[in-house]
């Protein structure tokens, strides 16, 4: 689809093995959760350690511009499914997987010592999983805002949770590409979306080289891969 190139490329950044994902399957595309979080579980049983997850996101409160990158401390799914539903295979972990601290908070805290040191900002928020593809509407936007969400989005919690059960550690790092509906004078478009996307193309790609570089070392020294 536009926007996710569907490729992955084997490497090393920053003295750190990684296997990156350029793009990703969607729920609203009509694939099963389980199918979503397919990959994840792909690179789990290859021996991936840490997963870093990175997304576009819609804001709920104006306090978060367009341009703000928000660490997620927590999420709330509203997709109305969940990929660890059906028949359980316990090779892929625990059927009951706990979501007490499902995004690691060592790596929060690291991405923000990280990005500041590059004059950076990193704040902390609670993703608000929609099924899509439609944008919310301003209700829906003001619902996300009340029940203590602070951006909105189509993805990333399948994945977190496969990578959870899975005991990956999870960084996952998100890009303010929109205002929500009602926050703002225009509708939001895909092609505002991929735009402000591209803007901060570079300096979100410094910080993931810097976190990278860190994580690296971290499961290096504890004889596991990112």
């Amino acid at each position: 689809m536009e926007g996710h190139e569907g490729v992955l490329v084997l490497g090393r950044v920053a003295g750190a093995s990684v296997a990156v994902m350029k793009g990703r399957a969607h729920f609203y595309e009509g694939w099963a959760l389980e199918d979503v979080a397919f990959p994840v579980r792909v690179l789990a049983a290859l021996g991936v350690g840490t997963l870093i997850v990175t997304a576009a996101v819609g804001s709920v409160r104006p306090s978060l511009k367009p341009g703000s990158l928000v660490a997620l401390s927590d999420h709330i799914n509203l997709m109305g499914a969940n990929p660890l539903r059906g028949p359980h295979d316990a090779a892929l972990g625990e059927r009951f997987v706990s979501l007490t601290a499902a995004y690691d908070p060592k790596l929060r805290a690291l991405a923000k010592r990280l990005a500041k040191r590059e004059g950076m900002t990193v704040k902390e928020g609670v993703y608000v999983a929609m099924p899509g593809p439609s944008y919310e509407t301003p209700a829906e936007i003001r619902m996300a805002r009340v029940i203590g969400g602070h951006v909105v989005g189509m993805s990333t919690v399948p994945e977190v949770i496969a990578a959870r059960q899975a005991g990956l550690r999870v960084l996952a790092l998100t890009l303010v590409t929109n205002l929500g509906a009602g926050l703002s004078p225009h509708a939001a478009t895909h092609e505002e979306v991929l735009e402000v996307a591209e803007k901060a193309r570079v300096s979100f790609g410094r910080l993931l080289r810097r976190v990278l570089a860190e994580v690296g070392v971290e499961d290096a020294e504890g004889d596991r891969g990112p």
